[in-house]
């Protein structure tokens, strides 16, 4: 690929990436997907007790930065081409300090660094739910990025079908109780692989330059019909507890009573958008018409699930057997 040069005069390669927030679910992929088509990633992690080795076992490099602290950005951005915004705040953080204030100052710095694209990752119809400060936040980012002057393309995700592992495939595998609520939201989840390809596809072209995008997967989901499917492919029923929308919203507005507890409530508020009869979808033809992709590349849920449940019920059944080998020693 060809080189571009920096408002420093210096020549920067368009294959160097750096990925911000790249130990997450998606930014771990988008890593991995890169390296496999050729890119020179370099991944910004916050310091930390457990090092990310597994980014540098597969050929990124690793370099220590934090969001909450903008002076640790700008040496980072030294020589990158392109940035790709992975990064959310963690559960116990305000959410300004990383998903508002740490994205304006990167931004800021990347405009002041000369990279040249900058990728970020946004929630569908977050512009459609003022009252959800998450969503709110990513609006006013997508508007902050648009305006700063950068070249840029917002991504915006439904849903990852990864976080439906921990949530229903294993505690039902393990007959554990799930959670679902009596809401009809429905939710067209996309394998975070599946995002990462789309994702390195629209850096490959100047189609997707200063565009927004919402990656959807196949189909949209509710919370019941994903349990159904889990326990199709687990074999098994599934202990559901149910919880009424209406204490989701009566717990938010107590919350609110005390200051300290702003965070949670500002989280349920998500949890409230998440339950509320609305459809976290949208129509992807024209999407992969603009980036030359095809739609039969994509993984539904039923694949992504009938994979992991066949791969683990036979890694359960190995187990059996080697434990019956073992007592016949004996």
């Amino acid at each position: 690929m060809a080189a571009s040069t920096a408002m420093s005069g210096t020549p920067v390669r368009s294959t160097s990436i750096l990925v911000v927030g790249a130990t997450g679910t998606l930014g771990r992929q988008v890593v991995r997907r890169a390296l496999d088509e050729g890119y020179d990633v370099r991944c910004l992690v916050r310091p930390r007790p457990s090092p990310a080795d597994f980014l540098r076992d597969w050929g990124a490099t690793v370099v220590n930065g934090d969001l909450s602290k903008p002076e640790s950005l700008p040496a980072a951005l030294v020589g990158i081409h392109t940035v790709i915004d992975c990064a959310t705040g963690r559960p116990e953080e305000p959410i300004r300090t990383v998903d508002w204030d740490g994205k304006v100052a990167l931004i800021q710095c990347a405009k002041a660094m000369g990279i040249q694209k900058f990728v970020f990752f946004s929630i569908h119809n977050c512009e459609k739910h003022p009252e959800v400060p998450l969503m709110e936040i990513k609006r006013c980012t997508e508007k902050y990025l648009a305006e700063s002057g950068l070249n840029y393309t917002i991504l915006r995700l439904c849903g990852f079908m990864q976080g439906l592992i921990g949530q229903y495939a294993v505690p039902i595998l393990e007959d554990k109780a799930v959670w679902g609520t009596d809401a009809s939201t429905r939710i067209a989840y996309m394998d975070t692989q599946d995002i990462a390809r789309l994702t390195l596809t629209a850096l490959r072209t100047q189609k997707a330059d200063h565009k927004l995008f919402t990656f959807a997967g196949p189909r949209a989901w509710t919370t019941q019909e994903v349990i159904s499917l889990c326990e199709r492919l687990a074999g098994q029923d599934a202990k559901v507890t149910t919880v009424p929308v209406g204490i989701l919203k009566l717990t938010r507005a107590l919350t609110r009573l005390f200051q300290w507890t702003n965070d949670a409530a500002d989280r349920l508020a998500f949890s409230e958008v998440l339950t509320s009869d609305i459809v976290f979808s949208a129509p992807m033809v024209d999407t992969y018409a603009t980036l030359g992709a095809d739609v039969k590349d994509t993984t539904t849920l039923e694949q992504y699930l009938q994979e992991y449940y066949t791969n683990i019920l036979k890694k359960l059944k190995d187990l059996k057997a080697q434990s019956k080998q073992g007592d016949f020693y004996i």
